[in-house]
């Protein structure tokens, strides 16, 4: 059984770390808080020092961290995952990241022989900490066909996009859809509210047709805010950001729109609120 590393301990990688954990992998973990790793630690995990000493124990590493700048500290720094991977190591950038670091990311990977995956997941709190995450994964495919059964212990789906960095790109395609479908229900919603219609009955014909996921989370948490929240209005923005530097010169109204309106919740404060709160107010 492969030795784990996670690297950043947030919502998705403290679920992912826990799942590994109760599969019986041994685990190795880093947080930029060490404290965070407490109940990991009592649950058998060990703690390091640097992501560079997470690199050196462990076949495998997750970095989960949160944007471009954390990400590239934790991989390039002279403590970093690069500075302590081994020639046989399989690392996985499983954070949402831009194109443009993830291409290079993968680029410094391959310059030094390392086998290297871009890995985001979707599922949000509730997926990570029951083990049925998905993966969205660019790298080599056969490669990934050995690392399926040690996905299974975090995930329930595992989509293949083609080279390194195209999960990403994937990832930032979804993220921009399900925000324009958020700030679409919330819209929609107004109307309803307007027009004198019962709201429960819309919001519950809507899970129906157009149906979906993501309009199910929307009903649930239009009126109701999830506690604690399953992702921040701050790293939806964030993504929303990488997905129109993705776009380049591309004409895109509607990401246009929905990064506005997302950026103007961010300055009025509600950067640590639920991503459903945009449709607020």
């Amino acid at each position: 059984m492969k030795k784990i590393g996670v690297v950043g301990l947030g919502i998705m990688g403290s679920g992912m770390a826990e799942n590994f954990l109760k599969n019986g992998y041994e685990l190795y973990v880093w947080n930029r808080h060490p404290e965070k790793a407490d109940s990991l630690v009592q649950n058998g995990a060990k703690l390091c020092k640097t992501p560079k000493e997470v690199a050196e124990k462990t076949d495998v590493v997750f970095e989960v961290t949160a944007n471009d700048v954390s990400s590239k500290q934790v991989w390039t720094a002279n403590d970093g995952i690069l500075a302590g991977a081994r020639k046989d190591s399989v690392l996985i950038a499983s954070a949402t990241l831009s194109a443009k670091w993830t291409d290079e990311l993968a680029k410094l990977c391959q310059d030094r022989g390392f086998t290297f995956f871009d890995m985001p997941l979707t599922g949000g709190r509730v997926a990570a900490e029951s083990g049925n995450l998905t993966m969205l994964v660019g790298g080599d495919e056969t490669k990934l066909e050995e690392l399926k059964l040690t996905l299974k212990a975090i995930a329930g789906k595992v989509f293949y996009f083609g080279p390194a960095g195209h999960g990403t790109r994937y990832k930032l395609l979804l993220n921009m859809l399900q925000a324009i479908h958020m700030v679409g229900f919330g819209e929609a919603i107004k109307i309803a509210e307007a027009s004198g219609m019962d709201i429960d009955k819309v919001s519950a014909a809507f899970v129906d047709r157009p149906g979906g996921a993501i309009t199910t989370i929307a009903k649930t948490s239009y009126h109701n805010q999830p506690d604690p929240i399953t992702f921040s209005v701050e790293w939806i923005t964030k993504d929303l950001g990488y997905a129109k530097k993705l776009a380049d010169s591309l004409d895109t109204p509607l990401l246009d729109d929905v990064l506005t309106k997302y950026r103007a919740a961010l300055d009025s404060g509600k950067a640590q609120t639920d991503w459903t709160n945009i449709n607020e107010g």
